[in-house]
């Protein structure tokens, strides 16, 4: 394999992360229907730390890669364009399978594509300088996207094809170092989790919403209350969510229901499409596998749990934000403590 400079492609990218039990603070359920959330919401995430396993009968070292489990629960001014990422064929790493763009790396996300038709599962791992791997699935022939969420160091991007059960070989990998034109790219841009372009139906949306607005605050306050009003949550499809799932942005909104999944990657493309930087962070609250929204203002940097998952529904941290610093003290005091909140990958 060699690293080659091609001829420039302009695709878009595609969009992991499974949805998790929520409630919106309209809906009422039936007692059996509470009871099967109650029951999902104790289901905790597999490991995906892999072992590289050694072998005498494959030539080529294997991972062994766990698929991700379903995590059921248990202002800058506006933009004048929205972020969405390309695969512009600058600098690339390419072999008869898979290659990996890394073009843009200084915007805040790398780009992945398998080549060739297949059955097997794909994988493909993104570990930088915080020394967590981020594992997403891909689809052959797609283009996706992946966010350099560490921020400035060093990266390696793997690509991986299943050879049986767990087990992956290596199709290609790059190392590379990375220094930001901004901070904030990778919370601004798209990626595989959270799939908008500027014909997103959601972003169409947060540009009415937000049309005379420039607070930051002000925004979130507008995007939380419009997505908890404009959407119920969908148990029939939190029921049969499989692992690997991702947000279609535009059935998310047509259908006006969706899992917890749905409601933050909904949030999140909103916000990012109006020059709000926000983090997706997936965590655990004890055992539970929960999720929340960070936001950053210029006045109060970022913001912990603006929009927090409590393991029952969605909240909107005191709208005020407090004088005391960058959430409520309740709020703080909650996230902060480490028995409460442990992040484990930001988006």
């Amino acid at each position: 394999m060699k690293i080659r400079k091609v001829t420039a492609l302009i695709l878009a990218a595609g969009l992991f992360f499974s949805g998790c039990g929520a409630q919106s603070a309209s809906q009422s359920a039936t007692e059996k229907e509470k009871e099967a959330v109650e029951t999902a919401e104790n289901v905790t995430e597999e490991d995906v730390e892999n072992a590289i396993v050694e072998t005498n009968t494959i030539v080529e070292d294997t991972t062994d890669i766990q698929d991700e489990a379903v995590a059921l629960a248990t202002s800058s001014g506006a933009l004048s364009t929205v972020l969405t990422p390309v695969a512009a064929g600058i600098d690339v790493k390419e072999n008869d399978d898979m290659i990996i763009d890394y073009s843009n790396i200084a915007k805040g996300y790398v780009m992945v594509k398998y080549k060739e038709s297949t059955d097997k599962k794909l994988k493909a791992q993104v570990k930088g300088p915080s020394g967590v791997t981020y594992t997403y699935n891909l689809k052959a022939k797609n283009w996706e996207a992946f966010p350099l969420s560490d921020g400035n160091g060093s990266y390696k991007v793997t690509v991986y094809k299943n050879v049986s059960g767990t087990s992956y070989v290596t199709v290609g990998s790059i190392d590379f170092k990375v220094t930001l034109d901004d901070e904030m790219l990778p919370f601004l841009t798209a990626s595989q989790y959270v799939n908008f372009d500027e014909s997103s139906k959601c972003v169409k949306k947060a540009a009415t919403l937000c049309k005379k607005t420039t607070s930051t605050k002000t925004k979130v306050k507008k995007v939380y209350k419009w997505t908890l009003g404009h959407f119920s949550y969908d148990y029939k499809k939190a029921k049969s969510v499989q692992s690997g799932y991702l947000p279609d942005l535009d059935k998310v909104y047509s259908a006006k229901k969706g899992i917890c999944f749905d409601y933050a990657s909904t949030m999140v493309a909103m916000l990012r499409s109006q020059g709000v930087p926000t983090k997706l962070v997936i965590g655990y609250a004890g055992d539970a596998y929960h999720a929340w929204i960070n936001v950053y203002s210029k006045k109060d940097g970022w913001i912990t749990g603006a929009i927090y998952f409590d393991g029952k529904s969605w909240n909107l941290m005191d709208p005020t934000f407090a004088d005391t610093g960058k959430s409520s003290k309740a709020i703080m005091k909650y996230i902060s403590n480490g028995k409460n909140y442990s992040a484990k990958y930001i988006y």
